[in-house]
């Protein structure tokens, strides 16, 4: 079955056309700038072959409309014509308590998914107007919304509430829901694959760290505890999210700052983390270079990057009362050896030991613990366009039997 995958943000698309049959990615790239009068499209294929276009594309319509447009060229594209695409998979990042797994698109869903734009504005209405493109475009092809909040539905009410007034959970439905979880269901499943045990009995913990980056605590292949929280700014010190802080402290800067609310979101999600401590930038990468050349604010945040993981570790393994396996994935977590040296570097109490020469390895399945380990230590590169496609796929096929 050939599945289109979306990830529809406010002004981008992101696309991979993928053979469910054999998980063979054909095709992938993406849309930037739409609305803008320099928008483009980058595409990749099979070969290896990437071009970009520059074309104008004034909303997300016209945006898949230049997508499909690529795929079905006589030179460049994949397929012949759109009704081989049998199903479109989308990301969509909110569900509340509404979604605790895949579902197929339908109005009640759309629906659904509209009434969680207060706690998702950045997110969801975009995942909503790639949807209502889909079903423009290609009417009649099913479409299926796969929750990044779906995979943490399974946290206890002690993991998931927040020490508010009840009412505030009830009127209001404030609580944590977690992110990443697409991510975390597919690096904690391969993980299992990839060391040959069940994931019956199996204690977790997996590390998606990057420029956005969450932990969770993972228990017979369900989450338990997860680091994200009513939004993606809880948690983890982030490329440009705040993460944990007090919320005290954003009380008294509104009130010695003058900030709104507006000014107050923007603040905690584009401009604090790394790159508000740093004052360099919010990649790594640029962090790395400021550390040698002596930058002593990129080193702090460096320090604070890795130190918050490492609490977050310690805690989860609290929670579990132990750890068998511990993965990292994401940008970081797949690439920068020398945080993943440190964490296990310092994860020693837990049993951990470390293989440098195994760690030298970037962007592939390894174990980075030692043979003497009592806890597996192992690099999972992620791949949610593939468990959305996996997902599209098997819900489709119930639909059709």
């Amino acid at each position: 079955m050939k599945i289109l995958v979306l990830n529809n943000g406010s002004s981008s698309v992101k696309y991979k056309l993928i053979d469910s049959d054999t998980s063979q990615v054909l095709a992938e790239g993406g849309v930037e700038k739409i609305g803008l009068p320099d928008s483009f499209l980058k595409f990749k294929t099979p070969d290896g072959h990437k071009e970009t276009i520059e074309v104008s594309m004034p909303d997300h319509k016209a945006a898949i409309s230049e997508v499909f447009k690529v795929l079905t060229d006589p030179e460049k594209g994949v397929i012949k014509n759109l009704s081989e695409i049998e199903a479109v998979g989308h990301r969509v990042v909110h569900g509340m308590e509404y979604f605790n797994k895949s579902v197929l698109i339908t109005p009640e869903v759309i629906e659904r998914v509209k009434e969680c734009y207060p706690v998702a504005p950045l997110h969801n209405p975009a995942n909503i107007t790639g949807i209502e493109a889909i079903l423009e475009l290609l009417p009649g092809v099913p479409q299926v919304g796969v929750f990044d909040t779906a995979f943490h539905q399974t946290m206890p009410a002690k993991a998931y509430m927040y020490a508010l007034p009840y009412e505030t959970y009830e009127k209001y439905g404030v609580r944590r829901y977690g992110f990443h979880g697409t991510s975390h269901r597919y690096v904690s499943q391969r993980a299992c694959e990839f060391l040959g045990i069940n994931p019956e009995g199996v204690k977790m913990i997996t590390c998606h760290i990057g420029n956005g980056g969450s932990i969770t605590a993972i228990k017979d292949g369900k989450s338990v505890d997860t680091s994200m929280g009513l939004t993606p700014t809880e948690g983890l010190m982030m490329g440009t999210r705040v993460g944990d802080v007090d919320p005290g402290a954003l009380v008294y800067l509104m009130e010695r700052t003058g900030l709104d609310a507006k000014g107050l979101q923007k603040m905690i999600n584009k401009e604090s983390g790394v790159l508000g401590v740093s004052g360099i930038s919010n990649d790594m990468r640029d962090i790395e270079s400021g550390i040698e050349a002596g930058n002593e604010r990129a080193r702090l945040a460096m320090d604070m990057y890795e130190y918050r993981i490492l609490k977050y570790i310690g805690a989860y393994a609290a929670v579990l009362d132990g750890v068998d396996v511990i993965v990292f994935t994401g940008g970081v977590g797949e690439n920068q050896t020398g945080t993943r040296e440190y964490l296990c570097r310092h994860l020693g109490y837990l049993g951990v030991t470390f293989d440098a020469e195994a760690n030298k390895v970037r962007g592939e399945e390894i174990v980075i613990s030692g043979a003497d380990s009592k806890v597996k230590v192992v690099v999972i590169p992620t791949d949610e366009e593939m468990m959305i496609a996996r997902d599209t796929a098997e819900i489709v096929s119930e639909q059709t039997c």
